[in-house]
């Protein structure tokens, strides 16, 4: 059987890569951090859509990098198919890279409730499952306390009818998603439409 019918007939796994080329289009080589930038890791459904949106917003304005890929689970190197089974904990998410001289770690936050609907639990428009849930994925303890901050904010001042339900929790280990869904919106225009859009 050739093996890229082989790939489709494998059951759901960690290993497992959709893709035509050898290596199933395997995720992106990590990038250090510049010194000085700082990241910021959120889940709002989609990642495309997330990450879409989000270059848009802060391009030219503090955002050095965004990269979508999976946090949250227990699963070692995810694929997005396994991803989709919802089986491994891992939500889709995006990574930001940005420079905190130009924009705050608030302002990326305050621009997260108001880019989707916190209040959905594990859902974003047509889009469900847990790795669809609304999380901000805080990699220090001043994170923490601004995440708490703006959440506590959203809820009062954005979100008065209905209770959010983003999670709050450390970041754990990031994977890179393949290659093929990094700035897939950009790449497929007509694709797609994303509920965060």
């Amino acid at each position: 059987m050739p093996a890229f019918l082989t790939r489709l007939f494998r059951p759901f796994s960690s290993s497992t890569r959709l893709g035509l080329s050898p290596d199933g289009g395997a995720a992106v080589a990590a990038k250090p951090v510049p010194e000085g930038a700082e990241l910021a890791t959120v889940a709002a459904g989609c990642f495309w859509g997330v990450e879409h949106l989000f270059r848009k917003a802060f391009d030219g304005k503090g955002l050095l990098d965004a990269k979508v890929g999976y946090i949250g689970g227990d699963t070692k190197n995810p694929s997005y198919r396994s991803v989709c089974s919802g089986r491994t904990g891992h939500a889709e998410a995006l990574q930001v890279t940005y420079d905190p001289s130009k924009v705050s770690y608030r302002q990326l936050l305050e621009f997260f409730y108001k880019m989707h609907d916190p209040t959905t639990k594990d859902r974003q428009g047509g889009d469900a499952g847990t790795q669809y849930r609304s999380a901000i994925f805080f990699h220090d303890e001043a994170q923490e306390k601004v995440a708490k901050g703006v959440t506590e904010q959203a809820q009062k001042d954005w979100w008065k009818t209905a209770k959010i339900t983003t999670q709050l929790i450390p970041a754990g280990e990031w994977y890179d998603a393949e290659t093929y869904h990094q700035l897939y919106l950009d790449k497929n225009p007509g694709g797609y439409e994303c509920p965060a859009q």
